[in-house]
């Protein structure tokens, strides 16, 4: 919550109110200093607990009023005014600032080319690129690309990059799933092989 200075003759200000005691008054020594001949040296102080505003007078010469009634303790509540000799207030939601930070995308490295003249995976720049994302133009080997399965629909590759869908480039062709009982066999040719 904040205090809305209204005076004709100053440009207005707003004190932002923290949980706790706030002094205000002329003094330096305040926890907020009202330079005004009609506020008191240490005129009142302003206690916040949760969304609880209550305002004290601290025996102030020319009186603290709420809505103009002079009070010596009383509630404040948000849209009422408070008076301090001639300066007056009004009791308001601080506004709400949300940051968000500015997210530059990097800048897409050039594709390198392989001997062969086909493109080289963005990640691996010794593996051949098989697929193109088609938001970030990021070429990728098979490796990297991210696989969705579907139940029931055909399987999706996404770029690992930005999460958009990758399509394969021309002349690529997508391996096709080993069986279990080729890879099977590989793995025994392995072993017997040394």
């Amino acid at each position: 919550m904040r205090l809305i200075f209204r005076k004709e003759t100053a440009p207005e200000q707003s004190l932002e109110l923290r949980q706790g005691i706030t002094r205000l008054g002329r003094r330096e020594d305040n926890d907020f200093q009202i330079d005004d001949p009609t506020v008191s040296s240490i005129h009142c102080e302003i206690r916040v607990e949760g969304d609880s505003v209550v305002v004290r007078d601290l025996g102030s010469s020319n009186g603290t009023f709420i809505n103009g009634q002079q009070i010596r303790q009383h509630s404040l509540e948000l849209g009422e005014t408070l008076a301090l000799g001639d300066v007056e207030m009004v009791l308001e939601k601080s506004p709400i600032v949300v940051s968000i930070p500015i997210f530059n995308e990097p800048t897409p490295v050039a594709p390198v080319a392989l001997p062969d003249g086909s493109e080289a995976c963005t990640n691996h720049p010794g593996t051949p690129a098989m697929q193109r994302c088609t938001h970030c133009k990021r070429v990728f080997c098979n490796v990297c690309v991210h696989h969705l399965r579907r139940v029931g629909g055909k399987s999706i590759d996404l770029c690992p990059s930005c999460s958009n869908r990758c399509e394969l480039l021309p002349g690529a062709i997508k391996p096709r799933k080993k069986s279990l009982f080729s890879r099977l066999q590989e793995t025994l040719r392995l072993t017997f092989k040394r």
